[in-house]
């Protein structure tokens, strides 16, 4: 017998109401259904931590691999040379001043020549005022790298960025320089860089290539540190004209120093970029002559008579 249309619109009704409760087919109860908002939340932090870190960490390994190529080395003394931009020159070493005296130098800021026996202290020092010319030539002849800057022409971001290559870094100073015709100076003995922008990756080139590159400055070995350099208050930057009494760059009438010519003998031990092991940076040249030992009075000269016992 057919159904009524009021037992069909019962069941249809039922039917209705068990799907809207989550009980028909195919179905899951409505306490499955809710979103793990926890866990896609867990999940986005920790994606974003990890592109975090490969923001910070991957342009820092890269920049180390970059700077690989320009490490001296006893087949590439002067990575340097790759530079563009780097000038050099040949300087006499070991030719002293004394604290009041000036030196004519052929170059702004300078970057060898005669210099006061006393160096600016070079130990990763960022000196807030501008320094004496000729003490800080001293500190390029001992291995370290100066940088010079233009406060009119590098900002406060650009000054940190100097400043992170320079702070606490051994064999490195840097100092304002006034009237600098770039924005940014960088010198080592003998060589000179000069740039636009302190976030130049010339920068750090250059540093690699010339700080305690013993193939490249005088006295291998010295110490960068000393006593006799005020760093709170050093001798200040003289911007005037040197005059005529000052000592010309082939530095007439100075005797050279020669404990400062050629360095400390087979480098300073425990000190980075100073070994004394042959084929390694800061090593005794290929076929350079062994120094001769003092002479022993006891013994006569070649070619003399013996004494008689």
């Amino acid at each position: 017998m057919p159904s009524s249309p009021s037992a069909k619109s019962a069941k249809a009704a039922a039917k209705l109401s068990g799907s809207r409760k989550g009980g028909g087919r195919g179905q899951l109860p409505k306490k499955n259904r809710q979103i793990p908002w926890l866990a896609i939340g867990a999940a986005v932090v920790i994606i974003a931590l990890i592109g975090a870190l490969a923001y910070s960490l991957v342009p820092k390994y890269q920049e180390k691999a970059d700077l690989e190529k320009f490490t001296p080395s006893a087949e590439r003394k002067d990575p340097s040379d790759s530079i563009a931009g780097v000038v050099k020159k040949e300087y006499p070493a070991g030719l002293h001043i004394g604290p009041t005296q000036r030196v004519a130098y052929d170059q702004s800021p300078a970057f060898g020549g005669p210099h006061d026996a006393s160096w600016a202290t070079c130990t990763g020092v960022v000196y807030d005022k501008p320094i004496r010319m000729e003490n800080a030539v001293h500190s390029l002849e001992h291995g370290a790298v100066w940088i010079a800057y233009n406060p009119d022409k590098v900002d406060a971001a650009g000054i940190a960025s100097l400043k992170s290559k320079v702070q606490g870094k051994p064999y490195s100073l840097m100092s304002p320089y006034p009237g600098l015709d770039h924005a940014v100076s960088l010198q080592s003995w003998g060589h000179q860089l000069k740039l636009d922008s302190a976030d130049d990756n010339r920068v750090g080139q250059f540093i690699t290539a010339l700080r305690l590159n013993n193939y490249t400055y005088p006295e291998v070995g010295a110490d960068c540190s000393t006593i006799a350099f005020d760093t709170d208050n050093p001798p200040p930057f003289d911007p005037t004209p040197p005059g005529p009494n000052a000592v010309p760059m082939d530095g007439k009438g100075l005797q050279q120093d020669q404990g400062e010519v050629g360095g400390m003998p087979g480098g300073l031990p425990g000190v980075p970029g100073v070994p004394g092991l042959p084929g390694l940076p800061g090593a005794p040249l290929p076929n350079q002559p062994a120094p001769r030992p003092a002479p022993n009075p006891a013994q006569p000269a070649p070619g003399q008579p013996q004494p008689s016992q």
